[in-house]
């Protein structure tokens, strides 16, 4: 029988790699259940595994994000990653989802974008926690997940299900290799992060202003037409594209802040915590 489950495993990261899947991995929710539940529900007790698929999101979009008031760069953005990354995701998810329910196992695609819990405005369960659990990187300080090969530049989806696959990890925080790098907290325009280490029996609002950066975004949104930021993203040297590592657009943490020097926004991420209250960012 646990042959057959690797092979299914087996099975499932090759179909997701050739659906465009640029990660796959298996978290054993059992090491953040306490967390899962309380987000998701009660229900999400006969799931005890996951599987992660992450696609990484195209460098040649991303090193435009500097453009900040760019109405172009803003939208394409916006366009990438909800209209086509995010639709990928799902599909691959589908896919996934459909392949274990043939092997006779409870399968639950989890949207890839969107919350779940409109009272909270939250999602069903953290894809970024899950994708850490399976070892596919860790929560940085901008609460975001970075990967070793690609950063936070990646958009993630989960398949909730019964089959006893194998997790892919052991190691499910790495937080340490964010190092002293404090880029996406001193850069973000709303100044949303504290920089404080992840830990998930404590509430993102204690280490996210997600009020402040939903209100940036509804304001660009007025403004742009399209609620796009990714300057957390843009600038985390994890995910620096090779392109510019090689060139002479290479990126340093002096360039970034001059670069994005007198970039900020004055609205709700002043307010209080107790006041905070919002949408999750990212995935």
């Amino acid at each position: 029988m646990a042959v057959e489950h690797e092979e299914l495993q087996a099975r499932l990261g090759e179909q997701a790699k050739a659906t465009g899947a640029t990660y796959f991995g298996v978290a054993d929710l059992s090491k953040a259940s306490e967390f899962v539940i309380s987000q998701g529900g009660d229900f999400l007790h006969q799931f005890p595994y996951a599987v992660s698929v992450g696609v990484a999101l195209a460098d040649g979009v991303i090193d435009e994000i500097h453009q900040h008031d760019n109405a172009i760069t803003i939208k394409v953005y916006g366009h990438h990653i909800y209209s086509y990354v995010s639709g990928r995701l799902d599909m691959i998810a589908s896919t996934i989802a459909s392949e274990i329910e043939r092997e006779g196992f409870l399968a639950y695609p989890v949207p890839s974008t969107g919350a779940c819990d409109q009272k909270r405005q939250a999602a069903l369960i953290s894809h970024k926690l899950v994708a850490a659990l399976a070892g596919l990187g860790w929560i940085g300080k901008s609460s975001l997940l970075i990967a070793k090969g690609h950063g936070p530049r990646i958009r993630w989806v989960t398949v909730l299900t019964n089959a006893p696959l194998t997790s892919t990890t052991e190691n499910a925080n790495g937080f340490a290799r964010c190092g002293a790098c404090t880029l996406c907290v001193d850069l973000c325009p709303v100044n949303a992060f504290t920089g404080d280490r992840f830990d998930a029996s404590v509430p993102v609002d204690e280490r996210f202003n997600r009020r402040g950066c939903e209100q940036y975004l509804i304001e660009r949104s007025q403004t742009f037409g399209s609620g796009s930021c990714g300057i957390c993203v843009y600038v985390c040297p994890h995910g620096w594209s090779q392109k510019r590592r090689k060139s002479d657009r290479r990126t340093t943490p002096a360039l970034l802040r001059d670069q994005l020097d007198g970039l900020s926004w004055d609205g709700p991420a002043a307010e209080s915590q107790d006041d905070q209250q919002g949408q999750p960012v990212g995935n």
